[in-house]
């Protein structure tokens, strides 16, 4: 929970550019996150404090096409 702090750090100021569509956990184990492009889920993975302490060891980018969203 050390990492926590600095973890919702990274994710409020992405949060606050508005490239955050959702994020959080599933209630069966693991997370996800969608970002507005995949630029902001590369820069995401490049300074989250949790990948780069270690405390997670896999993940997965992939392309998403909302249809929803303009």
């Amino acid at each position: 929970m050390a990492v926590y702090p600095r973890h919702k750090a990274v994710v409020a100021e992405l949060i606050g550019r508005g490239e955050v569509v959702g994020i959080g956990p599933f209630t069966g184990g693991g997370n996800m996150a969608i970002f507005r492009s995949r630029a902001t889920a590369e820069e995401f993975v490049r300074v989250d404090p949790f990948l780069l302490e270690g405390l997670i060891l896999k993940y997965t980018i992939h392309e998403w096409v909302d249809s929803l969203l303009p």
